[in-house]
């Protein structure tokens, strides 16, 4: 590629998308900040300089990403897949446990969590997989495989257990062979897929899982499972409009709401931020989806856009269980808030995400060689 069309490649970079997207990572920090002010436990008072740390690597795999022809990706499906799923059965053997006895991290000079990598790089294997597919999406066999495709790397990060990214790769899976060009008449034998996976999903879910579904279902019935959902409760209600102001939420800084800088990070924004700063939040991450899909449609061919599709459901199914749980509508999962919740694998994996969308953005117009 000559020089000048790698400049009239860069011209096309989204700094909206960029921009908005650090906003986001800032507003992130700063929460993390509040939610852990006045610890004593090492982790808690390490959260922020990692965070930041984990930010700063995250940018630069961002625009590496960026300036990476998302095509290349996509030609190495086969050997990306391949190295995921072994990477999960490594977990399986070699995995570190941690505090909620969930076998899910490796560590390599740094803990890393795989199954966080493996929602996004399913985006880009999913994506050459279909896109291999287009021509044979009204057959049934090629949505079932479609679906195992997915399914092996999701039952190794169910077993870990995870099952709130599970339900997140089986999302973006939906929506990704939606974009695709599911047929309607596939639908029904989607659902009937579900109807006989959820007795199995439950059968092998956890006690703790089952715990959490029914303390959401009966939450007067079990007053300790339901400690956090009522101090989330509490939290967000008594924010009010504009809210206590920042590092002045009592529920919060006396630690009455717990694991307040991951899963309940967005009850803290409520509480010291109030209505305002909670849809500020919404209203940010809804720009990211908003360039996202700008970038699906302008993408040149199915590959960059159904990875954009997928970057798009991965951001999408995290907010909208985030914020349900913090409100009580939906079971407490795990998941966190894209860019906002503590976590350096989700940021990292979140802001590669960003990075294969500004390598589709960029690369939307043909260029002469």
């Amino acid at each position: 590629m000559t020089g000048a069309n790698q400049a009239r490649i860069w011209r096309n970079f989204d700094f909206v998308l960029l921009g908005v997207t650090l906003l986001l990572v800032i507003y992130g920090i700063l929460m993390i900040r509040s939610a852990t002010l006045g610890a004593v436990d090492t982790d808690l008072i390490s959260r922020v300089p990692r965070q930041i740390q984990y930010a700063a690597i995250g940018i630069v795999v961002l625009l590496l990403v960026a300036a990476m022809d998302y095509r290349l990706l996509g030609a190495l499906q086969p050997y990306i897949y391949g190295s995921l799923v072994f990477i999960l059965g490594l977990v399986a053997v070699l995995g570190v446990v941690g505090a909620a006895g969930a076998q899910r991290w490796l560590t390599v000079g740094i803990p890393i969590q795989p199954s966080e990598i493996a929602k996004m790089l399913l985006v880009v294997t999913l994506a050459q997989h279909l896109q291999k597919q287009y021509v044979k999406l009204d057959k049934v066999q090629t949505v079932i495989v479609s679906l195992g495709y997915v399914g092996v790397p999701a039952l190794f990060i169910f077993l870990q257990p995870s099952l709130g990214i599970t339900l997140l790769i089986l999302f973006t899976w939906f929506v990704m062979i939606w974009a695709a060009g599911l047929r309607i008449k596939h639908i029904l034998m989607f659902l009937l897929i579900v109807l006989i996976g959820l007795p199995i999903l439950w059968a092998n879910m956890r006690d703790y899982q089952r715990s959490r579904i029914f303390s959401f279902l009966n939450c007067e019935g079990n007053k300790d499972a339901c400690y956090n959902i009522n101090q989330a409760r509490i939290s967000i209600g008594s924010g009010g409009f504009l809210g206590k102001g920042y590092a002045f939420g009592t529920q919060s800084q006396l630690r009455f709401l717990r694991v307040r800088h991951t899963d309940f990070i967005f009850a803290v924004i409520a509480e010291e931020l109030g209505f305002v700063g909670g849809v500020l939040v919404l209203v940010l991450i809804g720009i990211v989806l908003w360039r996202v899909m700008r970038a699906a449609s302008l993408a040149q061919d199915p590959l960059g856009s159904l990875i954009c599709y997928g970057v798009a459901a991965n951001i999408f199914f995290q907010t909208f269980v985030s914020v349900g749980m913090n409100l009580s509508l939906l079971p407490v999962t795990g998941l966190t808030l894209p860019f906002i919740s503590s976590g350096g694998s989700s940021l990292l994996t979140l802001l590669f995400g960003i990075g294969l969308v500004e390598s589709v953005v960029m690369r939307h117009k043909r260029l002469d060689f």
